[in-house]
């Protein structure tokens, strides 16, 4: 009767202390398999990043070297179409600038894929033959509204990359890359509206629909105010550090006094008659 007794107190206690031991394993183990994870974004970064002459290159300086050959493709014949399609002559100066630049655009992006052993598409992907197949197929003003509101969004979306490329890359070619592309993609924005063409109404649907909701809530909407009352100048208060800078109306004093000039000298006549001047006085 003992030796039962005493069987089943040990298979109790030991069913309680193997479920502690078990809780416990579980309170540990996610704080160190946490601390050994290796999915954090710095550790995708050096993961995906590889060594090279001109410096670190990410998979997002690789995926930018493509992006800037891929718009070359269907851009620059969407450019020469325009130069023959266009009924305005802002429709035909866009396809112009298009042409000239993503040539541009086309040489260097090559040059900085050879010098590093990247390889570059050769062809438009799905969606860029899909928009130069919609380009194909209009005509007259319709052609020239699909031109500028296809192109004015493919470019604004290209504009975000190129700013976070040259914002955050480590490679000299792929940052000088980028200088370009963002010289380049502003000109075609700049022409594309010029046309009178752009949809920004759509522009701004189309963007809020792909961006996720801020974190704080947006102000207000301004209501009806006052009459505004006259305006009355302020005077900044002169920091006990800091002198203030001088006002905008008057000239640098090197501008005013160039330091190779010398200050004519008074002849001894005039000194001579301001002397006899003051001893009559």
């Amino acid at each position: 009767m003992r030796s039962i007794n005493s069987r089943g107190l040990f298979s109790g206690t030991g069913l309680i202390i193997a479920g502690l031991t078990a809780t416990l394993v579980a309170l540990i183990f996610p704080i160190w398999s946490y601390a050994d994870r290796s999915d954090t974004g710095v550790d995708t970064l050096n993961a995906e990043t590889v060594s090279t002459r001109f410096g670190p290159l990410s998979a997002l300086d690789r995926e930018f070297v493509t992006k800037v050959r891929l718009a070359g493709l269907w851009e620059l014949p969407a450019g020469q179409q325009a130069e023959e399609r266009g009924t305005t002559q802002a429709v035909r100066t866009a396809g112009e600038h298009l042409v000239e630049g993503h040539t541009f655009l086309d040489e260097r992006v090559r040059d900085v894929a050879s010098r590093l052993a990247l390889q570059l598409p050769n062809q438009p992907n799905e969606q860029q033959r899909e928009w130069l197949g919609t380009l194909s197929s209009a005509r007259g003003e319709e052609y020239d509204t699909q031109f500028a509101n296809i192109l004015r969004a493919a470019h604004g979306k290209v504009f975000g990359l190129v700013a976070q490329v040259r914002a955050n890359t480590r490679n000299a070619l792929v940052r000088e890359l980028a200088d370009d592309a963002n010289t380049t993609v502003l000109d075609h924005i700049e022409v594309l509206e010029a046309t009178g063409l752009v949809d920004f109404d759509a522009l701004a649907r189309a963007a809020a629909a792909a961006t996720p909701p801020p974190l704080t809530n947006a102000p207000a909407r301004p209501g009806p105010t006052d009459s505004p009352s006259p305006p009355r100048p302020v005077s900044p208060p002169a920091s006990p550090t800091y002198a203030l800078p001088p006002p905008a109306t008057s000239r640098p004093p090197e501008e005013a006094k160039p330091k190779d000039s010398k200050e004519p000298k008074e002849s001894k006549t005039s000194q001579g008659s301001d002397r006899s001047e003051d001893k009559k006085a």
